[in-house]
């Protein structure tokens, strides 16, 4: 069995694994990304929101690939739910946090999504490592340090690391390391069946993007456009009606398109896809949960490994590739060199924050699933459910579109983008300095331009470890990010 050494073994090539493991290798840590399967690979869920597009793509460096990869622009979504019987439209537009060239999403087909992330994984410094099936956890006095795994060969392999983290999805082999259970939801019981069409027809201009959710009497169908002409469509089964599913898969998902007729007119001139990767007709257990525990002494749980909710309103990306964010936070302040902040505080941070926007979520949806109200009282729910002081249409669109948690990285990420950058030029200069640059070109660097202009009278590197706009901690005794996102910080004084 061959052996070897990083500073973070990541399990899992998805959207979360990508995500987490390319934020802590561009901190200079040696990072390493199992994955089982081969990309590019089959995965549901196609529907991105804007936080997850122009927040955490940004941060990746992949907004130029997903923009000529040419997936279809959704402007928000459309809904046929709810007491009213005409559909009704809410648009991203509407909130300020995704005002302007944020206000969209995408639609895309996570074959080709996927392996744009994860190619960038490697672009960026990960050892990603293709069919390759972890099996064991290694674990010594109460402390995960790594992992067994056997490639496409069949050979075994052991990797030590100071952290594991687990972003295999829901069919995780080795969450209970995590030394917690799943806990499911009691209200959100539901099963999936789905397939894929061609010759749909899309809506009307500007919102041909749009993903269109119709409750019925069974539950609720998605139609999702991922092309011009391919669009994945599925319904969404109640718990009382989960036996329809037995038996011929597609007689009952046909059947049950009968019995929705917007989705019926929707498909009438379709073809349901037969060959190929999306020929199949699929099931999916749909059952919500929340992992008992995120993370142990060496061990993070992010992404589907972690939780899952009923997926309405398009958020499994997001949730994955949010936690996959506070995931590296924590990591990355808890591999510094000097670190004064203790392990269990900073992973602490992370498991408080992705239980919040799980919750909001949940909260939300439980009363969405209600039937005899209109849209406006959903919009109030909004409002209840996130705290916000904006009107409730606003609250609504900032829940649904990533940006209830107010965090910077998902609305504006230029901002942490753009001092990354600079401190990145700064210690560039002043390596040239000790090599026999001279002082003039570290004085020319961006950043200390920036000090000198607005008249800071503060050191550069305490420049670097706060942001000029304060962030409060989200709870009591909690951290904040620091000025470039990609760490945790004490909050300071007036930020506290």
């Amino acid at each position: 069995m061959t052996s070897e050494t990083f500073d973070v073994v990541v399990v899992g090539g998805g959207p979360c694994g990508s995500t987490v493991s390319t934020l802590v290798a561009q901190q200079g840590h040696r990072v390493l990304v199992l994955e089982r399967e081969r990309f590019p690979r089959y995965q549901i869920g196609e529907s991105l929101l804007p936080s997850t597009v122009h927040g955490i793509c940004k941060l990746l460096g992949v907004t130029e690939e997903l923009a000529a990869a040419g997936f279809p622009i959704k402007h928000g979504g459309t809904f046929r739910w709810g007491s009213n019987p005409e559909p009704w439209t809410f648009d991203f537009s509407l909130s300020q946090n995704f005002a302007g060239d944020s206000s969209t999403g995408y639609q895309v087909e996570r074959m080709k999504f996927d392996k744009i992330l994860l190619d960038n994984a490697r672009a960026k410094g990960v050892d990603v490592r293709e069919e390759s099936t972890v099996v064991d956890v290694i674990e010594e006095d109460g402390r995960v340090c790594g992992v067994r795994y056997t490639d496409a060969g069949g050979e075994r392999h052991e990797v030590r690391s100071r952290y594991v983290v687990d972003a295999s999805g829901n069919t995780s082999r080795i969450h209970g390391h995590s030394g917690g259970k799943r806990v499911y939801s009691d209200f959100f019981r539901n099963l999936a069946l789905f397939g894929y069409f061609e010759g749909g027809k899309r809506l009307d201009p500007p919102y041909s993007g749009n993903i269109l959710a119709v409750a019925f009497e069974a539950g609720w169908f998605w139609y999702i456009p991922l092309s011009d002409t391919l669009t994945s469509v599925g319904a969404v089964l109640l718990p009382e009606e989960l036996e329809r599913v037995q038996g011929d898969k597609e007689k009952a998902l046909l059947g049950l398109i009968e019995q929705c007729p917007l989705i019926a007119d929707m498909l009438s001139d379709a073809t349901r896809v037969t060959t190929g990767v999306y020929g199949d007709i699929r099931v999916r257990k749909d059952y919500s949960y929340l992992q008992e525990r995120f993370w142990k002494p060496g061990l993070v749980l992010a992404g589907d490994a972690a939780c899952f909710i009923d997926p309405v309103f398009s958020q499994g990306v997001h949730l994955a590739t949010y936690g996959a964010l506070l995931a590296a936070r924590s990591l990355n302040t808890a591999l510094a060199e000097g670190t004064d902040i203790p392990e269990e505080t900073v992973f602490s941070e992370f498991e408080h924050r992705y239980r919040a926007e799980y919750s909001r979520f949940h909260d939300f949806l439980v009363a969405f699933y209600d039937m005899h109200q209109d849209e406006e009282s959903y919009f109030w729910k909004a409002k209840k459910v996130t705290a916000e002081t904006t009107p409730a249409a606003e609250s609504f669109v900032n829940l649904v579109g990533g940006g209830a948690s107010q965090e910077g990285a998902l609305v504006d990420p230029e901002t942490y983008t753009a001092r990354a950058e600079a401190a990145q030029e700064l210690s560039a200069a002043i390596d040239r300095r000790v090599e026999g640059a001279g002082n003039q070109e570290i004085l020319n660097t961006s950043l200390v331009r920036s000090i000198v202009k607005e008249g800071h009278q503060i050191q550069i590197q305490a420049a670097l470890g706060r942001s000029d706009r304060p962030t409060p901690p989200v709870r009591d005794g909690g951290l904040v990010p620091s000025a470039d996102g990609m760490h945790w910080s004490l909050p300071t004084p007036k930020e506290a």
